[in-house]
Protein backbone atom coordinates (compact mmCIF):
# COMPACT_ATOMS: atom_id res chain seq x y z
CA UNK A 1 0.00 0.00 0.00
CA UNK A 2 1.52 3.66 -0.93
CA UNK A 3 2.03 5.30 2.21
CA UNK A 4 0.07 8.55 0.17
CA UNK A 5 -3.49 5.93 0.96
CA UNK A 6 -2.42 5.17 4.43
CA UNK A 7 -5.01 5.88 7.21
CA UNK A 8 -3.86 8.17 9.86
CA UNK A 9 -6.09 8.31 13.00
CA UNK A 10 -5.76 11.62 14.89
CA UNK A 11 -7.44 11.52 18.08
CA UNK A 12 -11.60 10.90 17.59
CA UNK A 13 -11.01 10.94 13.41
CA UNK A 14 -9.05 8.78 11.11
CA UNK A 15 -8.31 9.88 7.87
CA UNK A 16 -8.99 7.32 5.02
CA UNK A 17 -5.31 8.25 3.51
CA UNK A 18 -3.18 11.33 3.60
CA UNK A 19 -4.46 14.19 1.08
CA UNK A 20 -6.25 16.84 2.66
CA UNK A 21 -7.95 19.82 0.45
CA UNK A 22 -6.42 23.13 1.10
CA UNK A 23 -8.11 25.89 1.89
CA UNK A 24 -8.87 27.76 -0.80
CA UNK A 25 -10.89 31.72 -1.19
CA UNK A 26 -14.04 31.66 -3.22
CA UNK A 27 -14.69 35.54 -3.02
CA UNK A 28 -18.11 34.37 -3.32
CA UNK A 29 -20.04 34.60 -0.16
CA UNK A 30 -22.77 37.35 0.61
CA UNK A 31 -22.65 38.74 4.31
CA UNK A 32 -20.16 35.82 5.26
CA UNK A 33 -23.02 33.06 3.89
CA UNK A 34 -22.28 30.14 1.70
CA UNK A 35 -23.90 28.93 -1.05
CA UNK A 36 -24.60 26.68 -3.60
CA UNK A 37 -21.47 27.44 -5.32
CA UNK A 38 -19.17 26.49 -1.90
CA UNK A 39 -21.59 23.60 -1.72
CA UNK A 40 -20.09 22.09 -5.46
CA UNK A 41 -16.69 23.28 -4.70
CA UNK A 42 -15.96 21.65 -1.67
CA UNK A 43 -18.26 18.71 -2.38
CA UNK A 44 -16.94 17.79 -5.59
CA UNK A 45 -13.43 17.47 -3.66
CA UNK A 46 -15.10 14.90 -1.51
CA UNK A 47 -16.62 12.90 -4.01
CA UNK A 48 -12.96 13.01 -5.47
CA UNK A 49 -11.72 10.86 -2.51
CA UNK A 50 -10.02 13.66 -0.45
CA UNK A 51 -9.71 12.87 3.40
CA UNK A 52 -10.64 15.80 4.62
CA UNK A 53 -12.03 18.88 2.88
CA UNK A 54 -10.97 22.36 4.60
CA UNK A 55 -13.06 25.39 3.96
CA UNK A 56 -11.44 28.71 2.61
CA UNK A 57 -10.44 31.04 5.38
CA UNK A 58 -13.59 31.61 7.28
CA UNK A 59 -13.64 35.28 8.36
CA UNK A 60 -14.43 35.40 12.76
CA UNK A 61 -15.95 38.75 12.26
CA UNK A 62 -16.36 41.26 9.59
CA UNK A 63 -13.88 43.51 9.88
CA UNK A 64 -12.18 39.96 9.80
CA UNK A 65 -12.92 39.26 6.24
CA UNK A 66 -9.95 39.88 3.34
CA UNK A 67 -13.09 40.71 1.10
CA UNK A 68 -16.82 41.57 0.79
CA UNK A 69 -17.42 37.77 -0.28
CA UNK A 70 -15.43 35.98 2.18
CA UNK A 71 -16.93 33.04 3.60
CA UNK A 72 -18.05 33.81 7.62
CA UNK A 73 -19.35 32.15 10.80
CA UNK A 74 -19.66 35.25 13.06
CA UNK A 75 -23.82 35.26 13.63
CA UNK A 76 -25.72 31.86 14.25
CA UNK A 77 -27.43 32.55 11.12
CA UNK A 78 -24.50 30.73 8.85
CA UNK A 79 -24.51 27.55 10.53
CA UNK A 80 -27.42 25.92 8.51
CA UNK A 81 -25.81 26.27 5.33
CA UNK A 82 -22.24 25.37 6.75
CA UNK A 83 -24.18 22.36 8.03
CA UNK A 84 -25.71 21.29 5.07
CA UNK A 85 -22.09 21.64 3.28
CA UNK A 86 -20.45 19.01 6.26
CA UNK A 87 -23.27 16.64 5.65
CA UNK A 88 -23.04 15.92 2.08
CA UNK A 89 -19.31 15.71 2.21
CA UNK A 90 -19.47 13.00 5.39
CA UNK A 91 -22.45 11.16 2.83
CA UNK A 92 -19.29 10.66 0.75
CA UNK A 93 -16.82 9.20 3.08
CA UNK A 94 -15.12 12.02 3.62
CA UNK A 95 -14.51 14.91 7.11
CA UNK A 96 -14.89 18.01 6.89
CA UNK A 97 -12.56 21.20 8.51
CA UNK A 98 -12.89 24.80 8.91
CA UNK A 99 -10.23 27.12 8.74
CA UNK A 100 -11.13 30.21 11.28
CA UNK A 101 -9.39 33.32 10.03
CA UNK A 102 -8.91 37.05 10.54
CA UNK A 103 -7.68 39.50 8.24
CA UNK A 104 -6.05 42.29 10.15
CA UNK A 105 -4.47 44.46 8.20
CA UNK A 106 -5.02 42.48 5.37
CA UNK A 107 -8.79 42.64 5.30
CA UNK A 108 -10.96 45.42 3.30
CA UNK A 109 -9.99 44.24 -0.26
CA UNK A 110 -11.31 43.54 -3.41
CA UNK A 111 -11.40 39.96 -5.07
CA UNK A 112 -8.38 39.61 -6.90
CA UNK A 113 -10.43 39.39 -10.37
CA UNK A 114 -11.64 43.00 -9.44
CA UNK A 115 -8.07 43.83 -9.09
CA UNK A 116 -7.28 43.09 -5.12
CA UNK A 117 -6.88 46.37 -4.09
CA UNK A 118 -7.73 48.21 -0.73
CA UNK A 119 -11.35 49.40 -1.28
CA UNK A 120 -12.35 52.79 -0.56
CA UNK A 121 -14.88 53.98 1.43
CA UNK A 122 -17.12 54.68 -1.70
CA UNK A 123 -16.78 50.56 -2.27
CA UNK A 124 -17.52 49.92 1.23
CA UNK A 125 -14.38 49.98 3.14
CA UNK A 126 -14.14 49.31 6.55
CA UNK A 127 -11.28 50.23 9.03
CA UNK A 128 -8.39 47.23 9.32
CA UNK A 129 -7.20 46.51 12.77
CA UNK A 130 -3.43 44.74 13.32
CA UNK A 131 -0.93 44.88 16.20
CA UNK A 132 0.47 47.75 15.11
CA UNK A 133 -0.55 51.22 12.72
CA UNK A 134 1.58 49.62 10.00
CA UNK A 135 0.52 49.17 6.46
CA UNK A 136 1.06 45.95 4.29
CA UNK A 137 1.53 47.70 1.10
CA UNK A 138 3.07 51.32 1.04
CA UNK A 139 0.19 54.01 0.41
CA UNK A 140 -2.45 51.44 1.44
CA UNK A 141 -4.60 53.00 4.80
CA UNK A 142 -3.19 52.24 7.97
CA UNK A 143 -4.77 49.80 10.21
CA UNK A 144 -5.41 51.10 13.21
CA UNK A 145 -3.45 49.32 16.77
CA UNK A 146 -5.63 47.02 18.55
CA UNK A 147 -6.22 48.09 21.89
CA UNK A 148 -5.69 45.53 25.05
CA UNK A 149 -9.91 45.51 25.12
CA UNK A 150 -10.25 45.11 21.22
CA UNK A 151 -7.87 42.06 21.55
CA UNK A 152 -9.91 40.42 23.83
CA UNK A 153 -13.09 40.52 21.41
CA UNK A 154 -10.69 38.86 18.41
CA UNK A 155 -10.80 35.96 21.06
CA UNK A 156 -13.87 36.00 21.95
CA UNK A 157 -14.84 36.31 18.73
CA UNK A 158 -12.56 33.23 17.83
CA UNK A 159 -14.14 31.37 20.40
CA UNK A 160 -17.80 32.09 19.23
CA UNK A 161 -16.59 30.55 16.06
CA UNK A 162 -15.47 27.18 17.12
CA UNK A 163 -18.46 27.09 19.11
CA UNK A 164 -20.42 27.43 15.98
CA UNK A 165 -18.40 25.37 13.99
CA UNK A 166 -19.29 22.29 16.18
CA UNK A 167 -22.69 23.56 16.27
CA UNK A 168 -22.42 23.27 12.56
CA UNK A 169 -20.67 19.56 12.39
CA UNK A 170 -17.14 20.08 11.77
CA UNK A 171 -14.23 17.89 12.51
CA UNK A 172 -11.74 19.75 12.55
CA UNK A 173 -10.61 23.19 13.14
CA UNK A 174 -7.66 24.86 11.68
CA UNK A 175 -6.86 28.40 12.64
CA UNK A 176 -5.35 30.73 9.83
CA UNK A 177 -1.74 31.86 11.50
CA UNK A 178 -0.41 32.33 7.89
CA UNK A 179 0.19 34.45 5.21
CA UNK A 180 0.01 38.17 6.92
CA UNK A 181 -3.38 38.38 8.40
CA UNK A 182 -3.24 38.76 12.24
CA UNK A 183 -2.46 35.58 13.92
CA UNK A 184 0.64 36.15 11.70
CA UNK A 185 1.18 40.20 12.11
CA UNK A 186 1.27 39.21 15.76
CA UNK A 187 4.05 36.64 15.83
CA UNK A 188 6.11 38.44 13.63
CA UNK A 189 8.41 41.24 14.89
CA UNK A 190 8.32 42.53 10.99
CA UNK A 191 4.49 43.66 11.67
CA UNK A 192 4.21 43.35 15.48
CA UNK A 193 6.23 46.60 16.66
CA UNK A 194 4.27 46.60 19.93
CA UNK A 195 5.94 47.09 23.18
CA UNK A 196 3.16 46.21 25.91
CA UNK A 197 3.20 42.19 26.64
CA UNK A 198 1.32 41.34 23.15
CA UNK A 199 5.17 42.61 21.65
CA UNK A 200 8.51 42.71 21.56
CA UNK A 201 9.80 39.41 23.04
CA UNK A 202 8.98 36.01 21.07
CA UNK A 203 7.06 34.98 24.15
CA UNK A 204 4.89 38.01 24.07
CA UNK A 205 4.50 37.95 19.82
CA UNK A 206 3.00 34.17 20.53
CA UNK A 207 0.97 35.38 23.54
CA UNK A 208 -2.53 36.18 21.16
CA UNK A 209 -1.98 32.49 19.11
CA UNK A 210 -1.97 31.05 22.92
CA UNK A 211 -4.95 32.87 24.17
CA UNK A 212 -6.82 32.19 21.30
CA UNK A 213 -5.64 28.31 21.75
CA UNK A 214 -6.79 28.43 25.11
CA UNK A 215 -10.31 30.33 24.30
CA UNK A 216 -11.07 27.93 21.40
CA UNK A 217 -10.24 24.63 23.25
CA UNK A 218 -13.55 25.66 26.02
CA UNK A 219 -15.82 25.37 23.51
CA UNK A 220 -14.15 22.53 21.24
CA UNK A 221 -13.89 18.69 22.61
CA UNK A 222 -10.53 18.03 23.97
CA UNK A 223 -10.89 14.69 21.23
CA UNK A 224 -11.32 17.05 18.33
CA UNK A 225 -8.46 17.68 16.56
CA UNK A 226 -7.02 21.67 16.14
CA UNK A 227 -4.68 22.36 13.22
CA UNK A 228 -2.56 25.22 12.78
CA UNK A 229 -1.79 26.72 9.80
CA UNK A 230 1.86 28.92 9.51
CA UNK A 231 4.03 30.75 7.76
CA UNK A 232 7.14 29.15 8.32
CA UNK A 233 8.98 32.27 7.68
CA UNK A 234 8.58 35.73 6.29
CA UNK A 235 11.84 35.05 3.79
CA UNK A 236 12.83 38.61 5.35
CA UNK A 237 15.46 39.68 7.15
CA UNK A 238 14.20 40.72 10.72
CA UNK A 239 11.16 38.70 10.64
CA UNK A 240 9.57 35.43 11.18
CA UNK A 241 11.96 32.23 11.11
CA UNK A 242 12.20 28.72 10.61
CA UNK A 243 13.83 28.77 14.05
CA UNK A 244 11.17 30.56 15.38
CA UNK A 245 8.24 27.86 13.62
CA UNK A 246 10.62 24.99 15.49
CA UNK A 247 10.34 26.78 18.53
CA UNK A 248 6.66 27.63 18.24
CA UNK A 249 5.77 23.94 17.49
CA UNK A 250 7.48 22.57 20.39
CA UNK A 251 5.44 24.41 22.28
CA UNK A 252 2.00 23.97 21.12
CA UNK A 253 2.56 20.22 21.11
CA UNK A 254 1.90 20.66 24.96
CA UNK A 255 -0.59 23.16 24.10
CA UNK A 256 -3.28 20.65 22.34
CA UNK A 257 -2.49 21.92 18.88
CA UNK A 258 -2.73 18.07 16.92
CA UNK A 259 -1.21 19.24 13.66
CA UNK A 260 0.67 22.24 12.05
CA UNK A 261 0.04 22.80 8.11
CA UNK A 262 3.07 24.47 6.97
CA UNK A 263 2.86 27.37 4.64
CA UNK A 264 4.74 30.47 4.47
CA UNK A 265 5.15 34.15 3.24
CA UNK A 266 2.28 36.71 3.00
CA UNK A 267 3.52 39.08 5.74
CA UNK A 268 6.09 41.45 3.55
CA UNK A 269 5.73 42.89 0.57
CA UNK A 270 7.68 42.65 -2.26
CA UNK A 271 9.73 39.44 -1.10
CA UNK A 272 11.26 37.40 -3.34
CA UNK A 273 9.70 33.57 -2.83
CA UNK A 274 11.46 30.43 -4.81
CA UNK A 275 8.94 29.06 -5.99
CA UNK A 276 9.59 25.70 -7.45
CA UNK A 277 8.01 22.25 -6.99
CA UNK A 278 7.65 21.20 -3.34
CA UNK A 279 9.43 24.49 -2.50
CA UNK A 280 7.60 24.38 1.36
CA UNK A 281 8.12 20.49 2.03
CA UNK A 282 11.41 21.13 4.23
CA UNK A 283 9.44 23.18 6.89
CA UNK A 284 7.25 20.87 7.11
CA UNK A 285 10.05 17.91 7.51
CA UNK A 286 11.97 20.16 10.03
CA UNK A 287 9.59 21.09 12.19
CA UNK A 288 8.29 17.36 12.38
CA UNK A 289 12.07 16.20 13.45
CA UNK A 290 12.30 19.16 15.79
CA UNK A 291 9.20 18.80 17.52
CA UNK A 292 7.93 15.48 16.68
CA UNK A 293 4.43 17.25 16.04
CA UNK A 294 2.10 16.45 13.10
CA UNK A 295 2.88 18.18 10.17
CA UNK A 296 1.30 18.92 6.48
CA UNK A 297 3.16 19.67 3.34
CA UNK A 298 1.80 22.45 0.79
CA UNK A 299 2.65 24.67 -2.06
CA UNK A 300 3.21 23.41 -5.73
CA UNK A 301 2.52 19.63 -4.88
CA UNK A 302 0.80 19.04 -8.04
CA UNK A 303 1.09 14.56 -9.07
CA UNK A 304 0.72 11.60 -6.57
CA UNK A 305 4.65 10.66 -7.24
CA UNK A 306 5.32 13.68 -5.56
CA UNK A 307 2.87 13.44 -2.90
CA UNK A 308 3.67 9.68 -1.93
CA UNK A 309 7.40 10.21 -1.45
CA UNK A 310 6.53 13.46 0.81
CA UNK A 311 4.79 10.83 2.97
CA UNK A 312 6.55 7.60 2.17
CA UNK A 313 9.67 9.35 3.05
CA UNK A 314 8.85 10.84 6.28
CA UNK A 315 8.66 14.51 5.15
CA UNK A 316 5.51 15.07 6.35
CA UNK A 317 2.25 13.19 7.78
CA UNK A 318 -0.40 14.68 5.19
CA UNK A 319 0.32 16.37 2.05
CA UNK A 320 -1.98 19.24 1.54
CA UNK A 321 -2.89 20.28 -1.77
CA UNK A 322 -5.33 23.65 -3.38
CA UNK A 323 -4.52 24.28 -7.02
CA UNK A 324 -4.19 20.86 -8.32
CA UNK A 325 -7.66 20.07 -6.71
CA UNK A 326 -9.21 23.33 -9.04
CA UNK A 327 -7.68 21.64 -11.67
CA UNK A 328 -8.80 18.12 -10.84
CA UNK A 329 -11.25 17.89 -8.34
CA UNK A 330 -11.06 13.86 -8.33
CA UNK A 331 -7.08 14.04 -7.75
CA UNK A 332 -7.03 11.20 -5.06
CA UNK A 333 -9.12 8.88 -7.39
CA UNK A 334 -6.17 9.72 -10.35
CA UNK A 335 -3.67 9.50 -7.73
CA UNK A 336 -4.88 5.84 -6.66
CA UNK A 337 -4.75 5.04 -10.21
CA UNK A 338 -1.82 6.26 -10.93
CA UNK A 339 0.02 4.16 -7.87
CA UNK A 340 -1.99 0.82 -8.00
CA UNK A 341 -4.15 1.23 -5.17
CA UNK A 342 -7.59 -0.19 -5.30
CA UNK A 343 -10.43 2.34 -3.27
CA UNK A 344 -13.56 3.00 -3.71
CA UNK A 345 -14.89 5.29 -5.89
CA UNK A 346 -18.87 6.94 -5.65
CA UNK A 347 -21.44 4.10 -7.15
CA UNK A 348 -22.53 6.32 -9.03
CA UNK A 349 -19.10 7.00 -10.91
CA UNK A 350 -17.94 3.38 -11.20
CA UNK A 351 -18.68 2.80 -14.82
CA UNK A 352 -15.85 5.16 -15.25
CA UNK A 353 -13.41 3.48 -12.99
CA UNK A 354 -11.94 1.73 -15.76
CA UNK A 355 -11.17 2.64 -18.99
Amino acid sequence: MPSLFSPLKIKNIELKNRILVSPMCQYSSEDGFANDWHLVHLGSKAIGGAALILTEATAVSPEGRISPGDLGIWKDEHIPFLKRIVTFIEKQGSLAGIQLAHAGRKASHMAPWLGGKALTPDEGSWQTVAPSAVAFHEGEPLPAELSKDEIKKVITDFQDAALRARKAGFKVIELHGAHGYLINEFLSPWSNKRTDEYGGSFENRIRLLLEIIESVRKVWPDDNPLFLRISATDWKEGGWTESDSIHLAQLLKTKTIDLMDCSSGGNASGVKIPLQPLYQVGFAERIKKESGMLTGAVGLITTAKEANSIVEQGKADVVLMAREFLRDPYFPLRAAQELGVEINWPPQYERAKKR
